[in-house]
């Protein structure tokens, strides 16, 4: 008598004809991404906006060959983007109007940034960052994304762009979701344009905010303030949050700032915001959780990779950040998810101990830039 055993092996089935051509799809999609790259950049969601045109029409407003623009049309149907409603005349459908520049939230700036030839490169070199743990970005670039945003204006102004957009996606659902009563002062660390801050300054007209951020960020901030109709109530502050932050606050936010920074930098910022801020403080660290299931969790996977490939930092499970927390001297004393479909969560800190800073030294980074509400400007040189 013979025994039959069987491996794991024998037990993995074949993949059906579906399997294999999901995965297929899988393997090309950057076909798609390349496509929709190339209708953003040529503005033709926009040029759409109005009704149907004719692809030889689109050709010629843009400048492109019209058979080949035509054949990135009709493949771009084929996916959703646009419909087809008559031979070589293509309309927009709700799904492509997302890409439309006018449109509030528009995701237009986000796949500009993402699927530009800066960003692709890197992307290009993932096993690079898989073999050494390094950013393919620095590999490619010689420098880190920051540094580079630094030295290449035109660049910066996309990422910053698409930093707004997607504060527009999910900035209301912050007002909405978690409690501010009591935040008389609310300092964002690294706000960018300032959008998030104006958006929680419009919620809550008590509130007073300081926008902090680089110099060369936070100087393209006072039209967004000025069009909320919060600039007499935020102070624009210029500086590096790894030296220091405004002090003060009664609460901390750092949106989509944490997940840049690897454990150590990110140790050092947050400890940077206790040290700032008052007895009672709270630093509200705002980033998409990690949800048990893998499946669930894949908008913060790809997050995730896009850190390890372009940043240098990484997407943290719930126990991760308490663990961060409590190496700042942080307790996690909440986390409240925001029910927003990109799905962000505020993780909330408190102050383990008093902060020790000395209360009669001036606050004043070096090489900083301070704007009071009036638009009036003191530069604190550098080694001050």
């Amino acid at each position: 008598m013979t025994s039959e055993t069987t491996t794991p092996r024998d037990r993995l089935a074949a993949p059906t004809h579906a399997e294999m051509a999901e995965l297929f799809r899988l393997i090309s999609g950057y076909r798609v991404s390349q496509a929709l790259y190339v209708v953003a950049t040529l503005g033709i969601p926009d040029l759409l906006t109005d009704g149907p045109r004719d692809s030889d029409e689109l050709a010629q407003v843009t400048g492109m060959q019209a058979a080949a623009l035509y054949r990135v049309l009709r493949f771009l149907a084929g996916v959703g983007i646009f419909r087809e409603e008559a031979p070589r005349r293509f309309a927009l459908t709700p799904l492509g109007a997302g890409l439309r520049a006018d449109v509030p939230g528009s995701i237009r700036s986000t796949a500009l940034m993402l699927l530009d030839e800066v960003h692709w490169t890197a992307w290009g070199q993932l096993r690079h960052s898989v073999r050494t743990g390094e950013t393919a970005f620095a590999q490619v670039h010689g420098v880190g994304n920051f540094d580079y945003f630094a030295r290449h204006p035109v660049t910066a102004a996309v990422f910053h762009q698409a930093m707004t957009s997607s504060t527009a996606r999910s900035g209301g659902a912050l007002a909405q979701a978690y409690d501010f009563a009591g935040i008389r002062r609310l300092v964002d660390v690294g706000g960018g344009h300032g959008l998030l801050l104006a958006t929680m300054l419009q919620a809550h007209p008590t509130m007073r905010g300081v926008l902090f951020d680089r110099p060369e960020v936070v100087a393209g901030a006072r039209p967004t303030l000025e069009e909320a109709g919060v600039a007499n109530r935020c102070e624009i502050v210029g500086g590096d949050f790894f030296a220091a932050v405004p002090p003060d606050g009664d609460a901390y936010l750092l949106r989509q700032i944490i997940h840049d920074w690897d454990d150590a930098r990110a140790t050092v910022i947050l400890a940077n915001c206790r040290q700032a801020m008052g007895a009672h403080g709270r630093i509200l660290v705002v980033e998409r959780g990690m949800a048990p299931d893998l499946r669930q969790a894949l908008p913060a996977l790809h997050l995730d990779l896009e850190m390890l490939v372009n940043v240098g930092g990484l997407q943290r499970t719930d126990a991760e950040y308490e663990a961060l927390f409590t190496a700042a001297g942080v307790r996690l004393s909440a986390i409240v998810p925001l029910g927003d479909a990109e799905q962000f969560s505020v993780f909330e800190g408190e102050s383990m101990a008093p902060a020790s800073r000395d209360p009669s030294q001036v606050w004043a980074p070096a090489g900083s830039v301070h704007t009071d509400p009036t638009g009036e400007q003191e530069q604190t040189p550098t080694g001050a």
